[in-house]
């Protein structure tokens, strides 16, 4: 048997919105049921990537955009969670960021390195109306 789930909210480029982003992951991460592992610590980790995802999206990406939103897409199919954060930016090379923990004294990249960390696989890219970052963690254990 197939689930699947698709969560797709769009929100002002506020960071106000960033605790409501992060508690609608927590609640799907705690909904799925094709998973065996540690819903908690699945649902908190959901939380620190969406709500890093969208905290750089808001305070980088979109810094410059006329109008902006944060569009948020969530979506579990069979045993795979996929978070998308479009933003209307520029874009910029995630690879030239280290994948080991950068040095406490930088500010910059530690939010990509807290996803790397926690999801199985992140990429960049181009989107139809600015990029996107894709976070991708299997459920099967």
């Amino acid at each position: 048997m197939r689930e699947r789930i698709d969560i797709d909210i769009k929100v002002p480029n506020q960071t106000r919105y960033l605790s409501l982003i992060g508690k609608i992951g927590e609640d799907v991460a705690r909904t799925i049921k094709r998973f065996d592992g540690d819903r908690e610590k699945l649902a908190y980790n959901v939380n620190v990537v969406l709500t890093e995802a969208m905290a750089n999206a808001i305070l980088h990406a979109n810094r410059d955009t006329l109008d902006p939103e944060v569009h948020v897409r969530i979506s579990v199919l069979n045993r795979v969670l996929t978070i998308e954060v479009f933003d209307q930016g520029q874009g910029f090379d995630i690879d030239a960021l280290p994948a080991h923990n950068p040095d406490s004294c930088h500010e910059s990249g530690r939010g990509i390195y807290i996803m790397r960390s926690l999801m199985d696989r992140i990429s960049y890219k181009k989107s139809k109306n600015g990029y996107v970052l894709v976070m991708v963690k299997s459920l099967s254990s």
